[in-house]
């Protein structure tokens, strides 16, 4: 071999990569050993960048095209190696071909709970999982915070590397957005598309990756939260809880035909609790309960009042407890005549008061 013929196989005067892998987010330039001659061409094609790496720093970097390697273009590297007055001999340096494309369908998912702070449930633990797409927008920094000196940075080790630095993105972008955990439970495409910006904000400053998208396919809170859930939702159904005791009397009566001695002792038990949950929800319907409303003065009784019913007489029909007829004369739900010290109650007014 000639002297000419050995100086040549020494440099490199051709930099391409074709990459048929699909899988490969960053490659390095197999040099072997060799330097890199001046005014080499260096080709990259779409979907690429190329970034120079001398002695540990990041030099030039380069996009789609074909490059001359020139003083002239090559300033940062020109500055780095202190070439005064350009150069004329071979130089070495690492040359790293990164992938630009998007990269799909990529799982994401909370191997530990998440904590997050509810506004109505308090600290929850959560957990989540999807899926999301990226491409890499910063080369420089993608190398030194992510694939490192890796010669071939393939996607399966990426999934590796991000997965926790990802969830860790995702869990503080979920605590700034102070999104309640019943939305974070029900709606999971709108809370994707909420938060994609706040991940992409801390991606882009660390990694040098964005998120064009970031699909959140679920998220599970412990059973004692979604038994609070549930709970919620059926008392959202039910509305008016005064409405919905009147409508169980109604169902109690006609399904029956009047409740027996056992069956009313029962009855009045849940319409006794449930008489009490209504005032808990409804306290501005319940505020003269425990107390008798002043009436107008007592009138005499006339034959008129031949058939009305004591609030006992009503309560026994009803299958109920005589206070719940008393707390629904009182608060004006059951219409009544007050006859000297005591109520009177006609079929009427009670035919009227379970509608």
């Amino acid at each position: 071999m000639s002297i000419l013929n050995f100086l040549k196989s020494q440099v490199l005067e051709v930099i391409e990569w074709t990459d048929d892998s699909r899988d490969t987010l960053s490659w390095r330039f197999p040099d072997d050993d060799k330097a890199i001659k001046r005014g080499a061409q260096l080709i990259v094609r779409e979907s690429q960048v190329v970034q120079f790496v001398y002695l540990g720093q990041f030099g030039d970097l380069y996009g789609p095209g074909k490059h001359t390697l020139t003083t002239d273009n090559i300033p940062i590297l020109t500055k780095l190696a202190s070439w005064k007055y350009g150069f004329e001999s071979p130089f070495k340096v690492d040359v790293y071909y990164v992938v630009t494309r998007t990269f799909t369908g990529n799982k994401w998912g909370t191997s530990n709970p998440v904590m997050l702070r509810d506004d109505d449930f308090g600290i929850v633990r959560a957990r989540a999982f999807g899926t999301y797409d990226f491409k890499i927008t910063n080369a420089a920094l993608f190398l030194k915070e992510v694939a490192g000196t890796d010669n071939h940075f393939r996607l399966d080790e990426f999934a590796d590397v991000m997965r926790s630095k990802l969830v860790s993105v995702f869990s503080e972008a979920l605590a700034e957005s102070r999104v309640p955990v019943l939305d974070v439970a029900t709606r999971h495409s709108e809370l994707g598309d909420s938060l994609l910006p706040l991940i992409n904000r801390s991606a882009s400053a660390r990694y040098g990756i964005e998120l064009t998208s970031f699909v959140v396919e679920n998220v599970s809170v412990p059973p004692e939260v979604e038994q609070a859930i549930d709970k919620r939702t059926s008392m959202s159904a039910i509305g008016n809880l005064n409405d919905y005791v009147k409508f169980q009397m109604a169902q109690h009566l006609g399904t029956t035909g009047g409740p027996g001695a056992a069956s009313g002792a029962t009855f009045g038990a849940e319409m006794a609790m449930g008489a009490a949950l209504a005032q808990q929800m409804f306290p501005q319907q319940h505020a003269g309960a425990g107390r008798i409303v002043p009436g107008p003065a007592a009138a005499p009784e006339t034959p008129n009042d031949i058939g009305l019913m004591s609030p006992a007489e009503a309560a026994k029909l009803m299958g109920v407890a005589e206070s719940d007829v008393m707390e629904a004369i009182q608060t004006g739900g059951l219409k009544a005549k007050r006859i000297g010290s005591v109520f009177r109650v006609s079929r009427l007014a009670l035919d009227e008061f379970l509608k």
